[in-house]
């Protein structure tokens, strides 16, 4: 090779790229065959002894949605293509398709190189990978819940998998668009995509297409993905590198923390910092306000999810109503667990004091002990937004569509809200992860102790689901209330003994005072 070709190399950026990522990928510490098998190994367990039943079962049953005709399928097209393109925009302000190692980063940003030479080359394949992961969702998910590839002859199917395909090529370029773009354009998009897709729903519903609803929405979600991707790919060249190197920081730190098995603390790293309201948590004289004003206080100081609670809990609210209306109907009990893990998001949201007590039980105090009142100050205002939300949407909801004629519906429906709040104390009170978790267990099909390791990861979203479906298993309302009394006492003892406390010990304490 002559000394000119060599400068041609070495001058070309995407040959410069390439051999700083070729470098960086053959590196000591990187992932290995080994890890790599490993990882396809408990895939194939977690399918096989999960996934695989789990299909089975939903494929023998009716299913949870009929698409008899494109005038029906049509809406929830709409919805679910609003739905995917909301969450891409909410994941690419989070963690987008351009975040990288923070020493890669480093290294890109220190040459002579523009952002569209590192960063475009990598968008694209991550795109692309979105798109295609997008597509095997929803086509799974429209398998699994849907009759829309049970009748061939209908002629549905090949739309299905248009649309399915358009909403995959619409979440990758929204996925890039939400981290690229400013929160106003990302708002704008937001607002422009709800109205469309409310638009196009009402106009495939009406039947004025002739069957032709799927195949305009799919021309819609084409046309949009090509003007979003031109706009996004061209923000690419402008992006913000600081803030893309805080960004894939905290990556990197939150993906130790999953990797460590500690995915609580990962997503502690993406909780915003309050802002505002400093001196609405004490009076003129200079004492504190009371407990609902202290956590009412604190939530609006994260607008953000303060927010995502005023929309979650009332929603949350109103599906748990409809559901318990006919707990047995198969619909209806889907409605419940909606409504119930919703709620249990809400309750997350709205209440910054949970973790405050978890602190408050683990870490030692600074000024000495001051147990006078712990319980109600961290515990009061999450309960009466949870409670109060929950109850005036349900109110709603039985004045407009539900007759009220016993106390059945009520009864479920407290004894679900202990339940969620339930989950979230158990939830909340989580620390590091149990040591004994991580002991092997031998079967024949292999070592399980990673299944073990991803519940005790979501135990709260577990515990409100599978305390759904035994509720509904209950034949009497004040049975079910009952059950679900007892899983939230068993869920307030396990997360006081996951924070070193008993109940014993902590009655003893405050008995003390």
């Amino acid at each position: 090779m002559t000394t000119d070709s060599i400068t041609e190399v070495e001058a070309d950026p995407r040959a410069r790229v390439h051999a700083v990522r070729h470098r960086y990928a053959h590196r000591g510490d990187s992932t290995t065959v080994r890890d790599w098998a490993y990882t396809v190994y408990l895939t194939v367990i977690l399918g096989a002894v999960y996934v695989v039943p789990v299909v089975t079962l939903v494929r023998t049953t009716r299913a949870l949605l009929s698409l008899e005709s494109a005038e029906a399928a049509t809406p929830v097209a709409c919805l679910v293509a609003a739905a995917v393109v909301w969450g891409a925009q909410l994941a690419g302000r989070f963690w987008g398709p351009l975040v990288l190692k923070p020493f890669l980063l480093h290294v890109f940003m220190s040459t002579d190189l523009s952002p569209t030479h590192y960063l475009g080359t990598i968008a694209r394949r991550r795109l692309v990978y979105a798109g295609l992961g997008t597509l095997l969702a929803v086509c799974t998910a429209t398998f699994l819940g849907t009759d829309l590839f049970d009748h061939p002859g209908r002629g549905l199917a090949p739309q299905g998998v248009a649309v399915a395909v358009g909403i995959g090529a619409v979440a990758a370029v929204t996925w890039l668009w939400g981290q690229v773009r400013t929160v106003r354009e990302n708002v704008l998009l937001a607002s422009v995509v709800g109205v469309t897709a409310v638009l196009v729903a009402l106009l495939g519903r009406s039947g004025l297409l002739a069957g032709g609803g799927l195949g305009l929405v799919t021309g819609v979600l084409a046309v949009a993905a090509a003007v979003l991707g031109r706009s996004a790919f061209r923000s690419v060249r402008t992006v913000d590198l600081a803030r893309l190197a805080r960004e894939s920081a905290r990556a990197a730190e939150a993906q130790d923390f999953a990797w460590t098995g500690t995915l609580h603390h990962a997503l502690d790293l993406y909780r915003p910092e309050p802002r505002g309201l400093t001196t609405a948590l004490t009076r003129p004289d200079g004492r504190l306000r009371g407990h609902l004003v202290q956590g009412a206080v604190r939530a609006l100081r994260t607008k953000g999810r303060a927010s995502a609670a005023a929309v979650f809990l009332p929603a949350g609210g109103a599906l748990l109503t409809l559901g318990v209306a006919e707990p047995d109907a198969g619909p209806a009990t889907l409605s419940w667990a909606a409504g119930a893990v919703a709620v249990y998001w809400g309750s997350g949201w709205v209440g910054e004091t949970w973790r405050g007590l978890r602190d408050e039980l683990t870490l030692a105090p600074l000024y000495g002990e001051r147990w006078g009142g712990t319980l109600a100050r961290t515990l009061a205002w999450p309960v009466v937004a949870v409670v109060a939300s929950v109850g005036l949407a349900a109110g709603v909801t039985v004045l407009t569509r539900l007759p009220l004629d016993d106390g059945g519906p009520v009864l479920l429906i407290t004894g679900t809200v202990g339940l969620v709040l339930g989950a979230r104390f158990l939830r909340e009170m989580k620390t590091n992860l149990p040591v004994e978790l991580l002991l092997p267990i031998i079967t024949p099909l292999g070592d399980l102790s990673a299944l073990r390791v991803f519940v005790w990861q979501f135990d709260g979203l577990f515990v409100v689901l599978i305390g759904v479906l035994v509720m509904n298993g209950v034949p009497t309302a004040p049975g079910a209330a009952l059950t679900a009394l007892g899983i939230t006492a068993c869920c307030a003892w396990a997360g006081l003994r996951r924070t070193g406390w008993s109940l014993r010990r902590l009655v003893t304490r405050l008995g003390r005072v």
